[in-house]
């Protein structure tokens, strides 16, 4: 992705199923569940570069020795820096192990912030560490339920909010053991170790989350030892496991289970949707139902950009994105693929790319035939025909070049602005000037201002003759609510291109409906309230909107044509098919709270208010 869009953190848990001891005489290593931790989050490094936590649980600790460790950092080094902490200690050692990796989506990125987070008591089986990949639609309410059941918050942080959602059935129910045992003549020691075995974490989870509007993954330990990984009902966000008679380990991506464990993709399921993995203290495993079933909405963005590339089943989508772009690629190059140069912004679009490469081929190979025997019934078939026909090939060049860091100390303002249109440069001499035509791949385009400030105005000085910038996704409409930065309606392109084309064609009403139908649903409930906003879409085809972002992003001075074109809704989806959520692209949100969320941002955006909507 040509501009920076953070997104959902990252998860790890790994349980161990044997003795410590085991690990080191078969391994001959006591740190190889360390080891293991370290590549899990090592590997989900993309998921997550503001901050990173650990958290070990040691089993059968004698009293008054800790058997909690948790280790954060929000350093540029944050993994490197728990683990050097976790090798050194080494008390770290333990049974269970959690880690999270943070994007900071909201909120600061102070230590306060990061993940796990713990709730701690003096019985173990009340203390609960807790980490997520997640975004709650609906907060308020649920501290609204949090002071109906006699809590006082003090934390608004929607971490702290679930921590004490889950801490209070928690509780319960160790009250509720307690008082069932201690009325049958048990003493309080015998009745603790009853509580561990009884504890039932799916009753729990079902009571915490029944009013949880969003997409997460939960991951929580209890201090005695019983773990669980719980999955939104739509699985917006994602989550793999993979366990046999030595561990069972849960993570956010499938390769990195599969690198650090050496196992094969098909051994690791994917959490259903609405289902926690549930891993008891003494190593019995189950996935149950916690959710009402809802329609699956697994985030496409997973898929498209945010995902490593290395699962064969996402790099094997991403190539049929970009191959699904060919058609309309060729059509509005008049399908001269002679005199066009492909290339892509670097380094996400890349698979993409390669599908599109490999599609192009495909196209000319079958031309070459159709040339072939219509040269031949022509009677027209020589070597000079034929040395004509294969001189056509698609022309592949890395022409878009990304410097790692460009760092300027210009304080004036314009002068900024400028040095930081150079973060992109340009491989010269491989555009033939004001003859060839330069298509350019990328996986999406969110805002748009690094195309116009920067991107295209580079690749005019190579002086083609028409610059065609690719999008794998379709055109982003709507906010996002679930954990990726895109909150301001405001922000998109594609919004900013189609308030552009109602004001133009003398549609300003239908803008002012929209904002009185969203305003006087602004204090209904949630689920009362109706996605509006995409009346604003509906009068224009992709087409005409995607002409109407050209022209915003045509920067000023450019010699070339420009045109921008954009992944179809259909392409999407048959690329990606088992990862139907869409809310950005569509407009329909897989929750209540999704709706509430575009209802607010575009309140904020009409009355000119720079806030989140959530």
């Amino acid at each position: 992705m040509s501009e920076q869009i953070k997104h959902e953190c990252g998860i790890a848990m790994l349980r161990l199923l044997k003795p410590l001891e085991y690990y080191e005489k078969k391994y001959g290593n006591k740190y190889w569940a360390l080891n293991r931790m370290y590549l899990l989050m090592e590997k989900q490094h993309n998921r997550g570069q503001d901050g990173a936590g650990l958290a070990s649980i040691k089993f059968d600790t004698m009293p008054g020795v800790q058997y909690i460790h948790i280790a954060k950092s929000n350093t540029p080094q944050a993994i490197q820096d728990i683990f050097k902490s976790a090798f050194s200690d080494d008390n770290f050692l333990g049974e269970i192990y959690m880690g999270h990796l943070r994007y900071g989506t909201f909120g600061r990125n102070e230590m306060e912030n990061l993940h796990p987070f713990l709730r701690e008591s003096n019985w173990k089986t009340r203390s609960l560490v807790l980490e997520g990949n997640f975004n709650l639609t609906n907060i308020d309410e649920m501290m609204s339920k949090l002071i109906e059941l006699g809590q006082h918050p003090v934390k608004t942080a929607d971490t702290a909010i679930i921590l004490e959602k889950i801490g209070h059935f928690l509780d319960k129910q160790v009250e509720t053991i307690f008082k069932k045992y201690k009325a049958e003549g048990l003493n309080n020691m015998t009745i603790t170790q009853k509580i561990a075995e009884e504890l039932d974490l799916s009753t729990i989870l079902k009571e915490a989350s029944k009013r949880w509007d969003g997409g997460y993954v939960m991951a929580g330990i209890v201090g005695h030892g019983d773990s669980f990984v719980l999955r939104d009902a739509n699985g917006i966000r994602p989550c793999y496991y993979y366990y046999d008679e030595e561990i069972a380990v849960v993570a956010s991506e499938r390769p990195v289970i599969q690198t650090a464990f050496n196992v094969l993709q098909d051994d690791i399921k994917e959490l259903p949707c609405g289902n926690a993995i549930i891993i008891k203290r003494n190593g019995n495993i189950k996935v149950v139902p916690i959710l009402p079933e809802a329609q699956p909405a697994k985030c496409s963005f997973e898929r498209i950009y945010f995902s490593r590339g290395t699962d064969s089943e996402i790099y094997g989508e991403r190539k049929c994105l970009g191959a699904n772009l060919r058609d309309s690629i060729l059509k509005t190059i008049n399908y001269d693929v002679k005199n066009t140069v492909f290339s892509y912004i670097p380094n996400t679009a890349s698979v993409a790319f390669q599908g599109l490469a490999q599609s192009l081929s495909e196209w000319v190979d079958q031309k070459r035939i159709q040339d072939i025997l219509s040269a031949q019934q022509q009677g027209k078939l020589s070597k000079e025909a034929l040395d004509e026909i294969f001189s056509t090939h698609p022309r592949r060049e890395y022409i878009v070049v990304k410097d790692v860091k460009m760092r300027t100390f210009i304080t004036n303002d314009e002068d900024r602005e400028s040095m930081v249109a150079h973060v992109y440069d340009v491989t010269y001499g491989q555009v033939r000037n004001n003859i060839d035509n330069l298509v350019v791949l990328d996986d999406s385009i969110v805002r748009g201002t690094t195309l116009k400030e920067s991107i295209i105005r580079i690749l005019d000085r190579l002086r083609p003759k028409k610059i065609v910038v690719c999008s794998s996704a379709p055109q982003i409409r709507y906010p996002d609510c679930y954990g990726i930065d895109m909150s301001k309606l405001g922000d998109f392109i594609a919004f900013k291109a189609t308030i552009v084309l109602l004001k133009e064609r003398g549609m300003q009403n239908i803008i002012d409906s929209v904002y009185k139908k969203s305003k006087a649903q602004e204090y209904l409930p949630k689920e009362e309230i109706v996605n509006y906003v995409r009346e604003l879409y509906k009068p224009f085809t992709n087409e005409e909107i995607a002409q109407s972002i050209t022209k915003l992003l045509t920067p000023q001075g450019c010699n070339a044509e420009v045109e921008i074109l954009y992944q179809t809704i259909e392409g999407l989806h048959q690329a990606c098919p088992n990862n139907t959520g869409d809310w950005y692209f569509t407009g329909k949100y897989p929750t209540a709270g999704g709706n509430k969320v575009v209802n607010t941002s575009f309140i904020n955006w009409y009355e000119g208010k720079t806030k989140r909507a959530y």
